[in-house]
């Protein structure tokens, strides 16, 4: 035992008194990423991210990703197949099906389902949204509807997975992280990565918390959840008893060790214990002011349909909204609910109704404080869904749906894409997620292809091996 015992003394000085040497870098590339990430982290001040100058000139500062979880269906939102109302009840065309990926209607009857939901065109644009979206058709001029999406993962949580990380595989940086360890961040005091979370309208899919994960970069950069009622960050309020300076105090000696702690070992988690109590220790004050919606103006809630902090997504906007005001770089808002596998023509009326509204006044709103054309503010799910019926509702489906972007350096009024004419296979134009992923980071001023981590031997990208980016709608 006494020499099992000097062993390990032995090993434990060996990294610490070689930390400039081969035994700290071997640990380091084992904890996290490689020592070149333990370079990239500053002692002090908020993380400037590691692209020291930009590929591109940058149109966007910042993205909020407005998530419609459970697959909205394209067929009732933005994308108008009339061919389905003329085949309703007739046997869906084997040539479209056959060998195909089908989640939950594998062997079972085909059969076309006509639009649920009534359409029409909107603004100097003409574009075609539906009558359940009317909010959204109302800013049909600002935005851009890519009608050609596709993913690879047919269940929802892979979906999201991929959607979120490039990957079907767990544990890969989601695109959130990727910004911030590219970019920086542009506040001291909030996160730079912010998640939200909203309910209702249909079924709600759950929401796994790697959706929003560092993964293997370093866990600084991973999202923080706030929550949509009650206090935003659990614990953000002092105990009582304890004042300001008190806990600056407890705050400053716990970093004084950590720091003792992080010349011996130079883990990079270590760091960013330090950097996260400071920041904790802002958020206190930080915080309250962010949810205190009493500055903003009658007309403004009124716009989003919320007096804030009601666990809405209309809450969850306007939120959103103040988020990027004070330098947040990625925002994430999910809203489960779209989830319909039965009594879609209801359902999809009610889920739209919860989110439609605040969605236009997001873009409206930051719009008319000129905060548009450096936010890119996209809205869409993990899927969408299928043209063939599932009892009164619709199947998961990956080959082809929609989504819509807005401001950021995207070309406003216009549509983009096209699937065919029952809204199956995307056909025109077709956008790959990774090429969505190629393109948000462009505009963003990044060369997806260049903004790399080495892990385990390998340097990986958001995109992966793929990607391209989708010139014609930029602006």
């Amino acid at each position: 035992m006494q020499d099992d015992f000097r062993t390990e003394l032995n090993r434990r000085d060996f990294l610490g008194q070689a930390s400039q040497g081969l035994g700290a870098l071997a640990l380091a590339s084992l904890l996290r990423g490689g020592p070149e990430a333990l370079a990239a982290v500053p002692e002090d001040g908020p993380w400037r991210g590691v692209i020291p100058k930009l590929h591109f000139a940058p149109k966007a500062k910042r993205v909020i990703f407005l998530c419609m979880a459970g697959g909205p269906s394209h067929l009732e939102t933005l994308d108008y197949k009339p061919e389905l109302e003329r085949l309703d009840g007739q046997p869906m065309p084997e040539s479209f099906t056959k060998g195909q990926p089908i989640a939950q209607l594998q062997g079972q009857q085909l059969r076309v389902l006509r639009p649920q939901a009534s359409f029409k065109r909107w603004g100097n644009s003409g574009q075609v949204i539906s009558e359940v979206l009317p909010h959204i058709g109302g800013i049909a001029d600002d935005i851009c509807i890519v009608r050609s999406m596709l993913t690879e993962q047919i269940n929802h949580d892979p979906a999201h997975t991929f959607m979120n990380t490039g990957t079907a595989i767990p544990g890969r940086p989601s695109m959130g992280s990727w910004l911030l360890y590219g970019l920086g961040s542009e506040t001291q005091n909030l996160p730079g990565f912010v998640v939200l979370t909203s309910v209702g309208g249909g079924q709600a899919q759950p929401i796994a918390a790697r959706q929003w994960h560092s993964g293997f970069l370093p866990s600084r950069f991973q999202g923080v959840q706030f929550h949509a009622q009650g206090d935003p960050v659990l614990y953000v309020s002092r105990p009582d008893g304890v004042s300001h300076e008190q806990q600056g105090d407890i705050v400053s000696a716990v970093n004084a060790l950590n720091g003792v702690r992080s010349e011996v070992l130079d883990d990079p988690e270590i760091a960013t214990r330090i950097s996260q109590y400071e920041m904790a220790f802002r958020m206190q004050t930080s915080v309250p002011e962010l949810v205190d919606f009493s500055d903003e103006p009658d007309s403004i809630r009124t716009l989003y349909g919320t007096q804030g902090a009601d666990g809405t997504f209309a809450s969850n906007c306007l939120l959103a909204r103040r988020l990027a005001e004070r330098g947040v770089r990625f925002i994430q808002l999910y809203h489960r609910g779209w989830d319909h596998h039965g009594g879609i023509k209801d359902g999809i009326k009610i889920t739209a109704g919860l989110v439609d509204q605040a969605s236009a006044a997001l873009v409206t709103d930051l719009k008319q404080r000129g905060m548009l054309d450096e936010t890119l503010v996209v809205w869409g799910g993990e899927f969408g869904r299928t043209p063939m019926a599932q009892g009164d509702g619709r199947d998961h489906h990956i080959k082809g749906f929609s989504m819509w972007m807005a401001g950021g350096g995207i070309k406003p009024g216009i549509s983009y894409g096209n699937t065919d004419e029952l809204g199956y296979n995307a056909v025109e134009n077709i956008v790959h997620v990774h090429d969505f992923h190629a393109t948000m980071l462009h505009l963003l001023g990044i060369d997806h292809k260049k903004l790399t981590y080495r892990f385990q031997g390998r340097d990986f990208r958001l995109t992966d091996v793929h990607g391209n980016l989708v010139p014609d709608i930029l602006a």
